[in-house]
């Protein structure tokens, strides 16, 4: 149930939202991620919190980028210690 997306990807997003009550994922896409949050697209965010420490990497939220204020609305550990917490923009109402 994938949709590839054409042209600009904030105005499709921003299109599929309004023609489906259906909820939109995105998977492993740091910079589509990045272009939806900045057009204010991105509803919720699940992030998944791995108990390890890594060196370096991308950075998912850019380093000179707007303050994004999210309040956390639910989390969960798993037996592995992963932490699930789920965010939302703070100016997104519940």
């Amino acid at each position: 149930n994938s949709t590839l997306l054409h042209g600009d990807a904030a105005t499709t997003v921003s299109v599929l939202k309004t023609q489906s009550s259906a909820d939109i994922a995105i998977l492993g896409s740091g910079e589509l991620v990045r272009s939806l949050m900045h057009a204010g697209l991105i509803d919720e965010y699940v992030l998944s919190i791995h108990p390890l420490m890594l060196g370096s990497g991308r950075r998912w939220f850019p380093e000179r980028g707007g303050l994004s204020p999210m309040a956390l609305i639910g989390s969960k550990t798993s037996r592995s210690g992963v932490i699930i917490a789920t965010y939302r923009p703070a100016s997104t109402k519940a």
